[in-house]
């Protein structure tokens, strides 16, 4: 599993998660080294998004969200996933899957991956983050349902 933040200005390294993520290795390996300052770096209005994954809404995740002041975007239980990062990942797969021969091992599959994360143009980011309003408005006008996100 890799993990990776986006927005209009930057993106975050990608991070490979040996194993399976805590809610304090969550915090300790993404939020305070990877997040947090790119959110700084972005200013006060920056908005973090993520899922209901438990890691991402353990208390200790919770507890540390409040005291480093992160603007979490709200996202209610079972909600459809919007997030444009599923997007982003989508779009990684399909760049990593053009490499030919496949990756001889894991250290030159993360290499490709890195690669192309810093490849994909800053324009096709931009794209999904601006189209949030028009996932939340489609997603409301279906109750939820399929949408074309």
């Amino acid at each position: 599993m890799v993990w990776g933040g986006i927005s209009t200005r930057l993106r975050t390294p990608l991070y490979h998660v040996v194993g399976n993520l805590t809610g304090v290795r969550y915090q300790n390996e993404i939020l305070q080294p990877l997040l947090v300052p790119a959110l700084q770096a972005i200013g006060p209005r920056a908005i973090h998004q993520d899922d209901n994954a438990p890691p991402h809404r353990s208390a200790a995740v919770n507890t540390f969200i409040q005291q480093a002041r992160v603007n979490r975007m709200l996202w209610p239980a079972n909600s459809p996933d919007l997030n444009p990062i599923e997007h982003m990942w989508d779009e990684l797969c399909r760049r990593v899957q053009q490499h030919h021969p496949p990756p001889a091992n894991l250290g030159q599959l993360l290499q490709w991956f890195q690669q192309e994360w810093n490849g994909v143009p800053r324009a096709f980011i931009c794209n999904l983050i601006h189209s949030m309003r028009q996932r939340c408005v489609e997603c409301l006008a279906h109750n939820g349902g399929h949408t074309r996100y």
